[in-house]
């Protein structure tokens, strides 16, 4: 990247692939980002950018850059390797890491209390903004690596109902569907998750919402 490039991305301003940081704040929030980023569809985070877009630069780069990879091999799990470049803009240095989308997903913030703990967070990317994944956001993640086993559905007299809903519905969430052909709420995430896989319905994940809705 080079001085031109890292101008035109600092005036796009923060979005679901940006995000600035005025200064290195905690390992864990850092990690938390870089998650986020890898679980999601990759992204940059740009260190010595305030929220505005001001270019305040960083006082070392290098105390950055340990920080950084810290945060990223020891607070994330798997480990995540980002790509860090440092570019002199007006006069001042800007630690940029790149975040490729990861093969690997998904990534949990390392929960030293508890070793790999099935409780460590998994955060996507939604808008300009890390948040928690949910249970069937991270099933879904899960499904997408290499190693995962392959997909088999059937579909039953539950799912044609859930077809049938979404003919006449515009979304659905797990709760919904739950009730709507008497089952518990685990088995009906389990079914929209692997629905989900098979590129039959779509999940949309909002801050405080997530729902289904057909694909077709």
């Amino acid at each position: 990247m080079d001085v031109s490039e890292l101008k035109a991305l600092i005036s796009e301003g923060e979005n679901f692939k940006i995000e600035f940081k005025r200064q290195f704040s905690s390992i864990e929030k850092i990690a938390k980002e870089l998650i986020a980023f890898a679980n999601t569809k990759g992204g940059m985070i740009l260190f010595g950018v305030d929220d505005d877009g001001t270019i305040c630069g960083v006082e070392s780069e290098k105390s950055e850059m340990d920080l950084l990879y810290e945060a990223a091999h020891e607070y994330c799990e798997p480990p995540i390797e980002p790509i860090v470049q440092v570019i002199e803009l007006n006069r001042k240095d800007v630690v940029v890491a790149i975040i490729k989308e990861s093969e690997t997903k998904p990534h949990r913030l390392q929960d030293y209390k508890d070793y790999l703990s099935k409780d460590s967070k998994v955060y996507i990317r939604i808008n300009d903004k890390s948040v928690v994944a949910s249970r069937e956001v991270v099933k879904i993640l899960q499904g997408e690596s290499p190693d995962s086993e392959p997909l088999s559905i059937i579909i039953g007299e539950n799912e044609r109902r859930l077809f049938k809903y979404l003919e006449d519905n515009e979304r659905i969430t797990v709760k919904d569907f739950a009730k709507l052909v008497n089952i518990s709420e685990r088995r009906a995430s389990r079914t929209l998750v692997n629905l989900v896989r098979a590129g039959v319905i779509r999940i949309h994940t909002e801050e405080r919402l997530e729902y289904f809705t057909s694909a077709f």
